[in-house]
């Protein structure tokens, strides 16, 4: 059975960094493809990254740019390096993993930017 922690998460201010660390109690290598997400209260979750098996990766519009998606298979651990952040950034971040018809996911970690 696959456990998803996230980790990472705190409050910094506008145009500061943070690196999240998404790691798993089991092996992710046959993952094809892993997710973070991301839910500010009252909205809609939002794809922030995805990236495959081979480190292949997409960004969410919004993200573009000042956002990096990375994976370790052999330590099971994804990795969200979050530069130039904006208080629009501020929200509930989440990692998914796709196995075969499931889907897993961690129980997130708070991002606040706030000056």
């Amino acid at each position: 059975q696959v456990q998803l922690v996230e980790s990472g998460g705190g409050l910094v201010q506008p145009g500061e960094s943070l690196k999240l660390t998404c790691t798993a109690s089991g092996s992710i290598f046959n993952s094809y493809v892993m997710y973070w997400y991301r839910q500010a209260p009252g909205k809609d979750r939002e794809l922030v990254a995805r990236i495959t098996r081979g480190s292949s990766t997409n960004y969410g519009d919004s993200v573009k740019g000042r956002f990096t998606a990375s994976r370790d298979n052999a330590k099971n651990t994804m990795y969200l390096q979050m530069n130039s952040l904006k208080p629009e950034d501020t929200a509930v971040y989440y990692c998914k993993a796709t196995i075969g018809f499931a889907d897993y996911w961690g129980q997130g970690t708070q991002v606040t930017v706030s000056s």
